[in-house]
């Protein structure tokens, strides 16, 4: 990497502040999503902000500015396909391309719920967002980048999704699929130059653990041998290096980030 963005001369052209390296940030208004999107403008890309809330993605893209970087801000909802489809197309509108894209949208809805107790309609928002949210904006920004035959697709999952967490039925099963229809769709693209991959953090101190019971955060941190949660920074740079060309010859695999919990 350099200080004006990626260097990828290997790859056939070098990012510039002319020509930055485009990385967009799905969820970017707070937690590992808004800590991605400092770390990548900060590496010197391009970063459009993308989140449904308006208020706190405008304030992420504007602290970015403030910082020296490149950011725009987008609203969408990746429970309305619309709203998706509409930010993606004016960041291409805005910037020409997407080089990459990360998707940190997600909910854990409720938890310390025995299965037989869940409610139906919680179960069926945390899907509309933590599952199909995840495959309406891959529909969104697919085309584009095998357009261009390149592109870095991320979503980001949870060891909940291997391994299931009790009293998280509708988390643990959603990403569990999320998993699923990442490795399909590696494969689905593998010979396009657009690889697609996933990140499954366990417990990482954000605005959503912290909503989380303690009890729950506490049953979750037990599991990880090194008996302290995730950094959004350590998230982040993991982030940063699936997003980059760098990583090339891996798509529709997992990342884990467990300390030590996931070793398979």
């Amino acid at each position: 990497m350099t200080a004006t963005g990626w260097d990828i001369g290997a790859y056939g052209r070098r990012a510039t502040a002319e020509e930055p390296y485009v990385a967009a940030v799905v969820g970017a208004a707070s937690g590992i999503g808004r800590e991605a999107a400092n770390l990548l403008a900060g590496l010197g890309c391009a970063v459009p902000c993308i989140d449904r809330d308006s208020a706190g993605v405008e304030a992420a893209a504007a602290a970015i500015r403030d910082a020296g970087g490149r950011a725009e801000a987008f609203a969408a909802d990746v429970t309305r396909p619309e709203t998706v489809h509409d930010a993606i197309g004016a960041v291409l509108d805005r910037f020409g391309q997407i080089d990459a894209l990360v998707n940190c949208a997600g909910i854990t809805g409720k938890t310390a719920i025995d299965s037989h107790e869940v409610d139906l309609d919680d179960f069926d928002l945390v899907y509309s967002i933590n599952l199909r949210g995840a495959l309406v904006v891959s529909q969104a920004v697919l085309p584009a980048m095998l357009e261009r035959g390149y592109g870095r697709l991320l979503h980001v999952a949870s060891v909940a999704g291997k391994d299931g967490n009790a009293g998280m039925a509708a988390y643990s099963a959603t990403k569990a699929g999320l998993i699923g229809l990442i490795k399909v769709m590696g494969k689905d693209y593998a010979r396009t130059g657009v690889t697609v991959n996933g990140l499954a953090p366990a417990v990482v101190q954000t605005p959503m653990v912290d909503a989380l019971p303690q009890a729950t955060v506490d049953y979750m941190t037990a599991k990880i041998p090194m008996a302290r949660l995730g950094r959004l920074d350590e998230a982040a740079h993991m982030i940063a290096w699936i997003l980059s060309p760098a990583c090339s010859f891996t798509t529709g695999f997992t990342f884990d980030m467990t300390g030590g919990r996931a070793t398979y």
